[in-house]
């Protein structure tokens, strides 16, 4: 097949066209086409009002080599392979009294588990929290009553945090593996074109279900998922994993293993502190806290496509801002929810953090975003731990703030550091009780002064981005894990055998990355276990 990139089509293009289009790149009949297979297709807003459509494709054609040679010098076209993930071979049988162990079945630990299985290794998989069915009623019970489920919520279930968000699947890591993730997902119902897309997402709407065909799949070749069973302790000798103990029902089981997956996820205080008095080697880690920022989505639309109205052949607007000030900070924009909602994501009692969710459709009325400060040492101590109380000081004085509801305010006011009274133009989009307050108070003064500095740059490259009616609320925490726990190049940590992995290990940072950790975690694992043989 050949590759053919930057193909500029119109927004509303046919498939008659598009072969046209490709065989005028190619100097070639559109009757010698055999297929064409989209690779990437992304939307070019640079010179609104004209707004076309830039595409990645492969083409099937009788003379590919004869058209290669013609092209040798245009950058263009190129020779195109389709990869393929192969799931490593392991020779080696382990018995029942050795099979590896995954703690945590977020993407990292579920796509660890996916591929152990599929290779024959019957992996068991601990998870703190409940099932997706289940753990969906809980969330849904916070949001309206704001009783919490410290085990089954946002941040801890199957599925991990990922499962109720945007289902955002960008990545900036340049890994072929991305492409058996994407696939696995569709396999186990994301749309198709999560395949192609430049900004792919699934939505929490259709991840719930994509989650639980993952888990299915997994059983089905063998692998074991408990739920509701919380790690507890890791048993070593000589510096040599041998049991995995963990406590379910309140009864506390003990696993032989020589083989543990550390798939925790980022809001894993508690274990952090349990490998900590284990004597596993970790360190702290920059991370970013701030707030969410609400604007009407129409509103963004506009700005972005320079159309009232956007046509169906046009995805919701979105942005990515970020800025380093003069001061040290860097602020970005993260975690970007067009059309979604602003939602109560805690998983500790009497604290409160915010997060961001969307569902496929994207069709809500707003669009939301954090607006997040890089933070380190010098903002919060130097211990290992002192990054974790951190984020525990915030989300309290969130909490206490809103009265356990989500605090919230005006931009305006918020720049001006007062507590608002009453809405503008833009209704907020939230899951979960709001109240006016100064969000402002809440967040450290360094924090919250470079927030009300980046936002006049913001306004320069989205004009209206700095609108005084615009919702804020807070807090956003959980951006990133506040720990790396330390592996080496085998990926393990100082006890043989234990392999720390994906987002609460501090290796990843959303849903492809922490999966495709997650693969070469496993991968690693298997050619250990052979070379043990």
């Amino acid at each position: 097949m050949i590759k053919l990139t930057n193909l500029s089509m119109p927004l509303r293009f046919t498939e008659d066209i598009l072969r046209q289009k490709i065989a005028q790149r190619l100097h070639i009949s559109a009757q010698e086409i055999q297929s064409v297979l989209y690779l990437k297709r992304s939307v070019d807003a640079r010179k609104k009002p004209k707004i076309t459509v830039i595409l990645t494709v492969a083409v099937a054609v009788s003379n590919e080599e004869k058209i290669l040679r013609r092209a040798v010098k245009d950058a263009d076209i190129q020779s195109y392979v389709p990869y393929y993930y192969r799931i490593p071979k392991c020779t080696v049988l382990v018995s029942q009294a050795n099979r590896p162990v995954i703690v945590g079945f977020g993407p990292a630990g579920m796509f660890a588990a996916l591929v152990l299985a599929k290779a024959g290794l019957r992996p068991i998989v601990l998870e703190r929290g409940k099932c997706v069915e289940q753990r969906q009623e809980d969330v849904t019970n916070f949001r309206k009553t704001g009783v919490l489920c410290t085990e089954s919520n946002v941040q801890f279930g199957e599925g991990g945090a990922g499962t109720f968000s945007d289902g955002k699947l960008t990545t900036g890591i340049k890994d072929p593996r991305i492409r058996f993730v994407l696939q696995s997902f569709v396999e186990c119902g994301a749309p198709e074109e999560i395949l192609y897309l430049a900004k792919p997402h699934i939505g929490t709407d259709k991840l719930v279900h994509v989650v639980r065909e993952m888990r299915k799949t997994i059983q089905r070749y063998g692998g074991e998922i408990l739920f509701q069973a919380h790690m507890e302790k890791l048993t070593q000798k000589k510096g040599k994993l041998t049991a995995v103990q963990y406590q379910k029902d309140g009864k506390t089981t003990e696993i032989l293993t020589s083989y543990c997956i550390l798939a925790v996820g980022h809001s894993a205080r508690d274990v952090f502190e349990m490998l900590y008095n284990a004597n596993i080697s970790m360190m702290q880690k920059n991370f970013a806290v701030g707030m969410r920022i609400e604007h009407s989505q129409d509103w963004l639309n506009h700005a972005m496509y320079g159309r009232e109205a956007s046509p169906p052949e046009l995805p919701v607007a979105d942005y990515k801002l970020a800025v380093h000030l003069p001061n040290k900070h860097s602020l970005y924009t993260f975690c970007m929810c067009p059309g979604g909602e602003v939602v109560a994501a805690s998983s500790e009692r009497h604290r409160l953090v915010v997060n961001g969710m969307s569902e496929y459709a994207r069709d809500g009325a707003n669009a939301n975003s954090a607006i997040v400060v890089t933070v380190g040492p010098e903002d919060f101590g130097e211990g290992l731990f002192d990054g974790m109380q951190f984020q525990r000081r915030l989300e309290q004085a969130a909490y206490e703030q809103g009265q356990g509801r989500i605090p919230v305010q005006l931009l305006g006011d918020f720049l001006q550091n007062r507590e608002s009274t009453a809405l503008g133009e833009v209704t907020p989009c939230l899951c979960g009780e709001y109240t006016f307050t100064n969000v402002r108070s809440i967040l450290p003064k360094e924090i919250g002064d470079a927030i009300a500095e980046s936002i006049p740059q913001f306004e320069r490259r989205i004009h209206g981005f700095g609108r005084t009616d615009a919702i804020v609320s807070g807090v956003e925490t959980r951006t990133s894990s506040p720990i790396r726990i330390i592996r080496d190049d085998t990926l393990q940590a100082n006890y043989e055998g234990v392999y720390p992995c994906g987002e609460g290990a501090g290796y990843a940072g959303g849903i492809t990355s922490a999966a495709m950790d997650g693969l070469k975690v496993a991968e690693q694992l298997m050619q250990q276990l052979g070379e043990k043989k």
